[in-house]
């Protein structure tokens, strides 16, 4: 059985990911390739056992089964096909023209978060006036300030009725390649490298001051005003966001410097696998030749609720798939729970008790 080694645990402490070469066989990763190519316009296959093998039937399940713990076999995955483009003048979900952003379009996030498609006009209005349209053109409609709101991508603006949490967690995302992301350009996933500690920190920092987590906690508004189109979500937290800009950071027109993040630079059957924790992106495939092809799985420790069954593709478990109210026993209260896990990074990672401990030391 493939494990971890102690470098390697060490290595994802320190880095907040880990790329485990050929960590899915190739007739595993042959046959994802080939019921994409086989797919028909709009098909769905993020549930399809092809998929869901490439951790079910991987070395990725006892390596993840070592290092952090039990989880659900994933029912479900996102399947990440980004075709080669060129940058446009389109306004991007951060609100800056997508032919304006460094690194190949990255925009840096946490998971979790609130997504509603960029508007394409300038905004015009009072920050308010602007939030309560930009919110209201989600699908559900106008609701107010609530946490019935739901994103176009299927997670509501708040995990609590309470409005504390504004985001979604988990414990740990598996990348799966499947072609060739070994030049840079090529719509590879890139993370913000060692962030995941200082996004801890920050959640800390959050809940010791008033016990709300996530964006519209102290410290993170949700949408920036100040952005191209006035109306850019705020995917990090900009106190975070900070530490990782320095003199060598681009730029764009508007002076503002942006995080350089790490591209991950995988062939297929190479695995990444990173704590909730980290920032990451999509990039732009403007160097690729095909599409780039990354099964991305969600997965969560099954000690924060035993009882709850999670696929493997939502960031939002404490709510159902479509924004859904789930029900839990008596006592068990899910948003603390979770507040815990993030304010707690390595609860979760049972394997990796004894490195913490060391390095944090």
């Amino acid at each position: 059985m493939r494990t971890l080694t102690l470098e390697e645990k060490r290595n994802l402490y320190l880095d907040g990911y880990i790329v485990l070469r050929k960590a899915v066989s190739d007739d595993l990763v042959d046959a994802a390739k080939a019921r994409i190519k086989a797919a028909k316009k709009g098909e769905r296959l993020g549930g399809e056992t092809v998929m869901t093998d490439l951790v079910n039937a991987s070395s990725i399940t006892p390596i993840l089964h070592d290092v952090m713990g039990q989880f659900d076999p994933p029912t479900a995955c996102q399947v990440g096909v980004i075709k080669p483009s060129q940058p446009s003048d389109r306004f991007n979900n951060v609100g800056y023209r997508d032919r304006d952003m460094p690194y190949y379009g990255a925009q840096t996030h946490m998971d979790g978060s609130i997504t509603i498609a960029a508007p394409q006009e300038v905004q015009e209005g009072s920050p308010e006036e602007i939030y309560r349209r930009h919110f209201a053109s989600g699908p559900k409609g106008d609701l107010g300030r609530s946490p019935e709101v739901m994103g176009h991508n299927m997670v509501p603006l708040f995990e609590d009725p309470a409005m504390t949490l504004g985001l979604g967690s988990f414990t740990a995302f598996v990348f799966v390649c499947l072609n060739d992301q070994t030049t840079e350009g090529c719509g590879q996933t890139a993370l913000l490298r060692g962030a995941h500690h200082d996004m801890e920190q920050f959640f800390q920092w959050q809940y010791a001051t008033n016990g709300r987590l996530g964006p519209e906690g102290p410290g993170w508004p949700r949408l920036n005003y100040a952005a191209p189109n006035r109306c850019g979500m705020v995917y990090m937290p900009p106190a975070v966001q900070d530490k990782f800009v320095d003199e060598t950071s681009e730029s764009t027109p508007d002076g503002r410097k942006w995080p350089r993040p790490t591209q991950i630079l995988m062939e297929p059957g190479d695995a990444c696998i990173t704590s909730y924790h980290i920032p990451h992106s999509g990039t732009r495939n403007e160097n690729g030749t095909e599409s780039r092809k990354n099964i991305i799985f969600r997965i969560r420790n099954k000690k924060r609720q035993p009882n709850v069954v999670v696929s493997g593709v939502t960031d939002h478990p404490d709510r159902g798939q479509m924004g859904e109210w789930l029900d839990f026993e008596e006592g068990n209260d899910p948003w603390e729970r979770s507040k815990y896990a993030m304010c707690n990074m390595w609860h979760e990672w049972d394997g990796m008790a004894d490195v913490v401990a060391e390095e944090s030391a």
